[in-house]
């Protein structure tokens, strides 16, 4: 899936940050925004993307896309 096939409303930056901290950025990035915002978590940390889905799961959340760059991940979410 290419990037132009998801607006993002928000981006969050946390390339270069160590597990849990990706997670944790969007958890928190979550609760201060509206249901249906779309964001963009990007990451270089390999664990984030299994740590967005099964939080995805478990929140009720939607892991809607996770698009490889050379040096990090653009992970979409979407705030349910």
């Amino acid at each position: 899936m290419s990037e132009s096939e998801i607006d993002a409303d928000v981006t969050v930056n946390a390339i270069g940050s160590s597990c849990p901290g990706p997670l944790m950025d969007l958890i928190g990035k979550v609760k201060s925004v509206d249901s249906g915002t779309v964001i963009r978590l990007q990451s270089s940390n390999d664990q984030t993307e299994g740590d967005v889905d099964e939080w995805a799961e478990e929140s009720g959340n939607k892991l809607l896309a996770v698009v490889d760059h050379e040096d990090h991940q653009d992970l979409y979410v979407e705030v349910t």
